[in-house]
């Protein structure tokens, strides 16, 4: 008998949160610019409604008969961004009541609630390690974590996708730099340079890319 076993792809693809109520919920979350893509009301005791933020392959559900949970109880649900900055301006710009950007006292992640948060991005604005954070009106807490540039493994290379038009373009504007220095060091013009900003964004993502 082969010992060989079959990994099964297990991805995360929906987040249940608890709500107490579910229009004024509804409406906070359509208030951040996020998709609407049910709305399912059974009866007095049963409804299920279901957005899925810009650019995620992750949903949020919440609504009624939907979980036990105490509403307001889900804290700590991380959205990655491109850029904190300007993730936390947008959602100013809507009416949402954001934190400051911040980054931790120990550097990378961050403890619980608003303990070690210094004032700020990280001064090096490493990958993983600058933050911003809101609330929904029952207190689900959500952060923004900027990241950049992937740990090693932690992304699919064969599937390289970007969350918008943005983020793309600072990975092409990357590229276009490192590709400069390259053939500054190699003193020639390579001609195959799209292959080269593929295989330099690929790496990137997969937090492969060397300095060089």
């Amino acid at each position: 008998m082969s010992n060989t076993q079959t990994q099964i792809d297990m991805k995360l693809e929906v987040v249940v949160i608890p709500v107490a109520d579910v229009d004024r919920a509804k409406q906070f979350y359509a208030s951040l610019g996020w998709r609407l893509d049910v709305d399912i009301d059974k009866d007095a005791q049963f409804r299920v409604v279901h957005f899925t933020p810009p650019g995620s392959q992750c949903s949020l559900l919440f609504g009624k008969g939907v979980t036990t949970e105490t509403p307001g109880s889900v804290q700590g649900l991380h959205l990655i961004v491109s850029d904190v900055v300007a993730a936390r301006d947008e959602l100013v710009s809507r009416g949402v009541d954001v934190s400051e950007v911040f980054h931790d006292v120990g550097g990378l992640f961050h403890h619980a609630g608003k303990e070690g948060r210094l004032s700020g991005p990280h001064p090096e604005r490493a990958s993983y390690a600058s933050f911003a954070s809101f609330s929904d009106p029952d207190g689900n807490g959500w952060v923004f974590q900027e990241v950049t540039t992937r740990f090693p493994g932690r992304v699919d290379t064969a599937n390289t996708t970007f969350a918008s038009r943005t983020e793309l373009a600072g990975a092409l504007r990357r590229a276009a730099a490192a590709h400069g220095e390259h053939e500054k060091l190699t003193g020639k013009h390579d001609e195959n340079w799209p292959d080269w900003y593929a295989d330099f964004v690929v790496r990137e993502q997969a937090g492969t890319q060397s300095s060089t």
